[in-house]
C-alpha cells in the first residue's frame, strides 16, 4: 500500500509529466531510463547449510557475521528491454555519477535521455559539478532530461520493478559477503536480462 499524505497541484503534475513519458513511443534517440537505488546487506554465515536428505529438509543455521552493507544503482529503459546494475560501496554522490557516466555512454547517440529519478539530494547537476568539475558536469547533465517523481511518489517508478526482478531473479534469500561477490552477481543477471531483453509492462 502507498501512502500519499498529500494529493496537491505539485503532486498531480509531477505524476502527470512521469505517466505521459510512459505513453511515448520507443525512440531510440530519445530513450526513456527509470533510475533507482537499493542498499544491500553483506551477510557472511557462521557455518553452511545443510542439504536435504531423504526424511530431512534442507537446514540452515541462523548465524552470520556483518560484513558491512553495500548499493546497487539499478536502470531499466522498459520499452527496449535494457537493465543496467552497478554494485557500489555506498550512494553518495561520486557513486551516483559514475553510474550516470555509464548509463550515458550507452546511449551516444541520444539527443537527450529522459531519466526518471526519484527526489534522493544525489540526483543532481550539483554532484555531476563536484565530481567532475563545473563544465564537464553540466556537459554530462545536459545528456539527460529529468523528470522526478513526486514526493512519497516512487511507485511511479519503473525502476522499483526492476528492483523487484533483480531482488526475486538474481539475489532471492541468499546472502552475500563481499562487494566483489555481489558485483558478479549481477553483471551475470544483467547480461542475462539484456540477452533476454525483458521489458516491463507497467
Amino acid at each position: 500500500m502507498w501512502c500519499v499524505p498529500k494529493l496537491d497541484a505539485q503532486y498531480a503534475e509531477l505524476m502527470e509529466d512521469v505517466l505521459e513519458l510512459y505513453q511515448r513511443p520507443l525512440c531510440p534517440t530519445e530513450p526513456v531510463v527509470c533510475f533507482d537505488e537499493r542498499p544491500v546487506q553483506l551477510l557472511e554465515w557462521v557455518r553452511p547449510a545443510s542439504p536435504a536428505c531423504p526424511g530431512r529438509e534442507a537446514r540452515r543455521d541462523y548465524a552470520y557475521f556483518r560484513c558491512g552493507t553495500a548499493n546497487l544503482f539499478c536502470a531499466v529503459e522498459p520499452k527496449a528491454g535494457w537493465h543496467f546494475v552497478k554494485a557500489t560501496p555506498n550512494r553518495r554522490s561520486p557513486a551516483f555519477t559514475e553510474a550516470l557516466q555509464d548509463i550515458a555512454k550507452r546511449y551516444p547517440e541520444a539527443n537527450t535521455i529522459h531519466l526518471v529519478l526519484d527526489n534522493l539530494s544525489t540526483h543532481s547537476r550539483h554532484a555531476l559539478e563536484v565530481r567532475y568539475g563545473a563544465r564537464a558536469g553540466r556537459r554530462l547533465w545536459r545528456r539527460f532530461t529529468p523528470h522526478y517523481t513526486p514526493v512519497h511518489g516512487s511507485w511511479l517508478n519503473q525502476a522499483e520493478v526492476e528492483i523487484s526482478l533483480l531482488s526475486r531473479q538474481c539475489l532471492g534469500k541468499r546472502r552475500l559477503p563481499t562487494l566483489k561477490k555481489l558485483h558478479c552477481e549481477t553483471q551475470a543477471w544483467q547480461k542475462w536480462a539484456n540477452r533476454q531483453r525483458i521489458r516491463i509492462r507497467w
